[in-house]
């Protein structure tokens, strides 16, 4: 690979368009990015330094940015967040979800051999020149649309998930409704066509719930890699992956109605964000304003995991019930994002009814548990009742008496 970038990023100083790679086939990126292929290679590999911004101090240049909290779903910083836009190949992310989540439900495999119709084949913008009958993996698919934003790539990943087109985009617009993403729409399984819209609300959302299927950081953090045994070279236009440190990925997109967008993910740590830009006026927009929200989150917050000491909790007495108690548990997510700074003095407060009329139903709320750092309160959780309690009855008094009498 070393030897083949050199070739490469020689041809790219020599002729300053370069097409085909000396040692290979055809290099492979999405053109329509706004990026050039030979600066793209030449740029250095030292990853960029981290810059403590404050929030208030962010200046985003895009219609639409959030910065989200991968753990918990918390926004950190917004800018015109449900201001329906296009998003162009971002659009991609959400084809991407239904591809791994066909692949846990056990619909498709990495292996399936996937043959290209002529209407994939057909498919302009970005794309891997895939020939109607020509067949690839599901996971060469995959790497084609998450590295260069293949459209025939995710039109032959489409027709193999739901048999056609317009079909995976109504699963696609059905998922959408399911995560709550409210300002969005969409026409196609690329984001070729303008007409489909969402928001960086909705974007950050779709976004980080592709990140929880880790698989697919096997492809959304490749900078250079090939297909067709290296007879297509394959090069990713976003900067990120190859210059931030933590990257995770996610995808670039950019026509000339959307701007230039961008969804990305980064990880150091044990914390992770998404930054979402869109509607930057330029690349260099987008990449600026997703490291600095990046660069914020990370100088800012940290992802602290409760001791399990301060997460055992005593029964609850509960009165008139077939059980003299019930044991409770906080309802929490095992970690949480904290101000950094505050996790060395944080206090947990946990504030139980003293007791419980029966009947108790199992996930009945008891309490609440705090967690505080000192007057202020980070974050508060619901402690609830982990089994049900019914009351005593006849029958219960019943089998009290038999048991008794048998003793």
């Amino acid at each position: 690979m070393r030897k083949w970038l050199c070739c490469l990023c020689a041809a790219a100083t020599l002729c300053g368009m370069p097409v085909y790679a000396s040692e290979g086939g055809a290099v492979l990126y999405d053109e329509s990015s706004g990026e050039n292929l030979s600066d793209l290679l030449a740029q250095g590999d030292e990853a960029w330094p981290t810059v403590a911004v404050p929030a208030s101090g962010l200046d985003i240049k895009a219609k639409g940015a959030v910065l989200m909290d991968q753990g918990s779903g918390t926004v950190l910083y917004e800018k015109g967040a449900r201001e329906r836009l296009p998003i162009a190949s971002v659009t991609k992310v959400m084809t991407l979800l239904l591809v791994m989540e066909a692949i846990e439900d056990g619909r498709i495999k990495w292996d399936d051999p996937v043959t290209c119709s002529a209407k994939a084949a057909s498919m302009g913008g970005s794309q891997i020149w895939l020939e109607p009958g020509e067949i690839m993996t599901v996971a060469e698919l995959v790497k084609a649309a998450a590295v260069v934003s293949a459209n025939d790539a995710c039109a032959a990943l489409a027709e193999h998930i739901s048999g056609t087109i317009e079909a995976f985009v109504v699963a696609m617009n059905a998922r959408a409704k399911e995560l709550g993403m409210q300002d969005t729409q969409f026409v196609d399984c690329s984001g070729l066509d303008d007409s489909g819209y969402s928001c960086a609300l909705d974007v950050a959302t779709m976004s980080r719930e592709l990140m929880m299927h880790k698989d697919i950081q096997k492809y959304t953090t490749i900078w250079m890699d090939s297909l067709r045994g290296g007879q297509s070279q394959l090069v990713n236009t976003n900067k990120l992956v190859r210059h931030y440190t933590g990257a995770t990925g996610l995808k670039t997109g950019t026509t000339q109605a959307a701007g230039h967008c961008l969804a990305a993910t980064a990880t150091r740590d044990g914390t992770s964000f998404v930054a979402v830009v869109l509607g930057c006026a330029t690349t260099d927009d987008r990449f600026n304003g997703a490291r600095a929200m990046l660069d914020y989150g990370f100088s800012s917050y940290v992802t602290y995991t409760p001791p399990t000491e301060l997460m055992q909790l005593s029964p609850v007495k509960v009165l008139g019930g077939q059980a003299e108690s019930v044991s409770v548990a906080v309802d929490m997510p095992q970690s949480m994002l904290l101000k950094k700074g505050t996790q060395t003095a944080v206090e947990p407060q946990v504030e139980l009814a003293a007791d419980l009329e029966a009947p108790v139903l199992q996930g009945q709320v008891v309490g609440t548990w705090r967690l505080c750092h000192g007057d202020e309160i980070l974050c508060e959780y619901a402690v609830r009742a982990t089994e049900e309690v019914p009351c005593k009855n006849f029958r219960y008094a019943y089998s009290l008496l038999v048991a008794a009498l048998l003793e």
